[in-house]
């Protein structure tokens, strides 16, 4: 067999080039997920067969002379919580196992129709919600990088699938740093593009109008490569963007000269040394690359936490209300409906589900509506003027990802606000529905990859990605 490549771009580039085949390329990824898969649990489902099936056909339509996707070939893995058609979709959640979508979510179409090969679907927090992928009913996923740790939440699965070399690329959803924090805490670049930027159609809904799907790579140019491939508008999602989508790739390589970068001087505090030295040396290397340091101000950012866990689980209670044990997933029999109803749920959530499920219903209900979320939404729109303000002074804002590097398992899971806090400094993008980016840049305590974060305006990929390029190279390139 050929030496198989590292990334998405090289794996296309060789099949393309007849250098080597889908087939190989999968049967070598294939091969490092049954080798430590049952070590990591990055999936809920390995979809071998599938996949081989896949390959093959790429492989024939390629010796045949017929036209191939420019992902051809290209192994991918899905976070749980994206409908793949005829293959079991579950969150994560019991209240959904067994059930097989009818149809595909619109990311999924635009990979298969650019050729690239689903591996499998990955592991997750219940529903998306956590931290660390240690809600998942179907048991926790562990980071590669040292599997005594969490790999971050809520796509951890995803995440750790790139990490350990089963896909050169994966996909997340992201509702309040669910894609740039794992990438932190496992060392891989994670991109949230801007809201609407990528369809949600067939994503499984946490909170609507936070909610966004990016992906995972071990390159910032193939991060940017899957963004151009499943961004675009969709007639299926109404909040989708019709705007056409720039070239990332490009941007990836053109560098920061003359770019301003914003240094948030009021952020909320509580990121370990060790990251907050990262972060020094990533400015340090930006200057060094040619850009300006420009100080900014976000005075809104410290009640972006709890605005956050209002909105988000006030929708999330309004979402998760379809699964009731009517239409689809578990049924608890009860004597009547509203037992029905009652059983299924406490049977079919978890813990934090139920937690987030009951808040946000308080947070809706009537007496408290005005007090708790309309006010979270006035806080929401102060954090966006925040950073419109700051963006008339910067092109990008850089923040530290994760305030700590990958912590052990049960470290935080008793404590609920230290695990929501593990998410101070993504939340806010989510907010305003701006993109942004985790790029691996050297490591922490005990030696565990630190990430730092390209915030930029709406629309604004391609600075992010000139930025995050910038950042790459200054690390030495892919860690």
């Amino acid at each position: 067999m050929s030496s198989i490549p590292t990334t998405a771009s090289e794996i296309a580039a060789a099949i393309a080039a007849k250098e080597i085949t889908a087939r190989e390329v999968i049967d070598a990824h294939l091969a490092r997920i049954n080798a430590r898969e049952s070590d990591i649990h990055a999936f809920n489902k390995v979809m071998a067969d599938e996949a081989r099936a896949h390959a093959d056909a790429i492989d024939a339509d390629i010796a045949a002379g017929r036209p191939v996707g420019p992902l051809a070939g290209v192994p991918i893995a899905l976070k749980d919580n994206m409908c793949t058609r005829g293959v079991e979709t579950t969150c994560s959640s019991k209240i959904l196992e067994g059930w097989k979508p009818p149809y595909d979510a619109t990311v999924v179409t635009k990979l298969r129709e650019a050729g690239a090969i689903v591996v499998g679907k990955t592991n997750l927090d219940e529903f998306a919600m956590g931290s660390s992928t240690e809600n998942s009913a179907f048991g926790p996923t562990r980071n590669p990088l040292d599997i005594e740790r969490v790999p971050g939440g809520s796509s951890g699965g995803s995440a750790a699938a790139v990490a350990a070399g089963f896909a050169p690329v994966s996909l997340g959803s992201d509702t309040g740093g669910s894609i740039r924090q794992p990438a932190a805490m496992c060392g891989v670049v994670g991109v949230k593009p801007t809201y609407g930027r990528v369809s949600r159609y067939g994503l499984v809904a946490y909170a609507s109008s936070l909610d966004q799907i990016g992906p995972f790579a071990t390159t910032v140019a193939d991060a940017a490569l899957i963004t151009e491939a499943i961004a675009g508008h969709d007639v299926h999602d109404s909040t989708s963007i019709p705007q056409d989508v720039p070239s990332f790739v490009e941007a990836a390589g053109q560098g920061v000269k003359g770019m301003r970068i914003g240094r948030v001087t009021d952020l909320p505090e509580g990121a370990e040394p060790e990251v907050t030295a990262r972060l020094n040396a990533a400015f340090a290397a930006l200057e060094a690359a040619g850009a300006e340091i420009v100080d900014v101000q976000l005075p809104s950012l410290s009640y972006a936490l709890t605005a956050y866990y209002l909105i988000a689980p006030a929708e999330a209670s309004s979402n998760l209300a379809r699964f009731d044990g009517v239409r689809f997933g578990l049924r608890v029999n009860a004597p009547d409906t509203n037992a029905m109803y009652g059983a299924t749920r406490a049977a079919g959530f978890g813990d934090e589900v139920q937690r987030r499920i009951m808040l946000g219903t308080y947070a809706l209900s009537a007496g408290y509506y005005d007090a708790y979320y309309g006010k979270a939404l006035k806080v929401r729109r102060l954090i966006a003027d925040d950073f419109n303000r700051a963006y008339e002074k910067v092109d990008v804002i850089l923040t530290p990802t994760s305030p700590v590097v990958a912590f052990k398992f049960g470290e935080k899971v008793d404590d609920p606000m230290s695990m929501y806090l593990c998410d101070i400094y993504t939340i806010p993008t989510n907010l305003a529905g701006h993109p942004g980016m985790s790029v691996p840049f050297g490591t922490g305590a005990h030696g565990l990859p630190v990430g730092i974060q390209v915030l930029a305006p709406a629309l604004g990929e391609v600075p992010m990605f000139r930025v995050g390029g910038a950042l790459e190279a200054a690390a030495g390139g892919a860690q």
